[in-house]
């Protein structure tokens, strides 16, 4: 199979949907992966883990409507023409 541009979204798609269907009480906080009540914003002083952290939850929040027309679309186009 040849590795074009709609292979390449297919796969950020599903990398993308994979972060934001992760839930926060089953996964993320049994590994510390929790969202503080303090998002710190302004300070140069994060670590890597709490940027990790802030992004997981902002794709959460952020992406949920887009990705959800585009997971529609992307059905409707599978299979319409397979």
């Amino acid at each position: 199979m040849f590795f074009g541009l709609g292979s390449l979204f297919y796969v950020a798609l599903l990398l993308v949907n994979a972060v934001a269907i992760l839930s926060e009480d089953r996964f993320l906080a049994p590994i510390g992966w929790h969202a503080t009540a303090d998002p710190s914003f302004g300070t140069q002083d994060q670590s890597i883990k709490s940027k990790l952290i802030g992004f997981v939850n902002s794709v959460r929040i952020v992406l949920r409507a887009p990705l959800i027309i585009v997971n529609t679309i992307v059905i409707i186009y599978l299979v319409a023409l397979g």
